[in-house]
């Protein structure tokens, strides 16, 4: 099992300096990437302080700037957000600008909130036909010039300038949850990037369940790579554990309220959703968050990671944003360095899945 990194660019509060905030967001990957990190990840967000991201090529080619080894993602470019010729030249210019280190995630996209302020006020779930549509087309462009007549983008004879460095494209990467998407991704060539959100642990086995499912109907396709991620926190002893537990609850509420679109957002900063509007509120109680997220001393986290390495993923990603103080945040990471990683180094995720 590998290793990746998911690090926002989040301000919790107005006095927060945002010159601060990208410091430690590069210390983090700057860590990620000397402790041995396969892939660093970058989302794109909008109007949102505390998921920063405009545009993540952005980002990337700010920590391209500081690292050398590690590869660097989209976690995710949102499909509904872009033109296909335009994101089929960003993409490509990244990865000859940062010496072929692309990692290229889509998604759909998850906030309705965002939504009606980037694509027209359309239903959140729409957002699954431009995902769809986009990835065969910017392959094609990658490819040479094509003309294309589709339900949503139309243009004449284009090709993307310039072309990525990567051979024949970079890495292609889909966050997926559902069924058919899992099933339409691995048909297409994608890796899997999924999440359990704030759930409870058998979620992970209900997504691993859903890799091995899809697989063992798409024979002959090459086994696409399985990520997971989920907010990871390391500590020396137990009594720490409720520095990340309370910080995941005061997060989690404020993602509740983007992702159900329950709350109001001021000036870029959202409120945390009102308990009385969770339907899911046993998913916020300290001990679930303990026992759900990647949490605990060494021993415990090497423990959690050894279900999912059970459950099929060979790409652990360590959600690194959620809130923590940021030297307990680095110490968390310098712990999973040094005393979690060396134990997966040479033990491979479950092929059989």
């Amino acid at each position: 099992m590998k290793f990746s990194i998911a690090v926002n660019m989040a301000r919790t509060h107005p006095g927060h300096d945002v010159r601060q905030v990208v410091r430690e967001m590069r210390e983090l990957v700057c860590l990620a990437e000397s402790g041995g990190f396969e892939i660093a990840w970058a989302a794109e967000h909008h109007t949102i302080e505390l998921m920063t991201g405009p545009n993540p090529f952005t980002i990337l080619m700010d920590w391209a700037a500081h690292t050398s080894r590690i590869r660097l993602g989209t976690a995710v470019v949102v499909a509904p957000y872009w033109h296909p010729i335009r994101l089929a030249g960003e993409a490509a210019l990244f990865d000859l600008f940062s010496d072929g280190r692309l990692e290229l995630g889509l998604g759909r996209g998850a906030f309705q909130y965002e939504f009606d302020r980037m694509a027209g006020g359309i239903d959140q779930r729409e957002g699954g036909k431009h995902l769809r549509e986009m990835l065969p087309v910017l392959l094609d462009l990658w490819r040479g010039d094509i003309a294309h007549q589709g339900q949503i983008w139309r243009f004449p004879l284009s090709t993307s300038v310039p072309k990525p460095l990567q051979a024949p494209h970079p890495p292609i990467w889909v966050a997926a949850r559902d069924p058919d998407t899992f099933a339409w991704a691995m048909g297409s060539g994608a890796n899997i990037m999924a999440t359990p959100l704030s759930r409870p642990h058998a979620e992970v086995g209900i997504l691993g369940q859903r890799f091995a499912d899809t697989l063992t109907k798409l024979p002959g396709i090459k086994r696409p790579r399985f990520l997971m991620l989920r907010r990871t926190c390391v500590y020396p002893r137990e009594d720490d554990r409720s520095i990340p537990v309370n910080a995941s609850m005061e997060y989690g509420r404020q993602f509740e309220n983007l992702f159900r679109n329950i709350g109001t957002v001021n000036n870029g900063f959202p409120e945390p959703a009102d308990w009385a509007q969770l339907a899911n509120r046993d998913d916020y109680e300290p001990e679930m968050i303990q026992d759900s997220m990647v949490f605990g001393t060494p021993e415990r986290v090497i423990e959690k990671l050894a279900q999912y390495r059970a459950a099929g993923v060979d790409q652990f990603c360590y959600g690194a944003s959620f809130g923590l103080p940021h030297d307990f945040a680095l110490r968390s990471l310098e712990l999973f360095i040094t005393e979690v990683m060396p134990h997966f180094a040479s033990q491979p995720a479950d092929a059989s899945r």
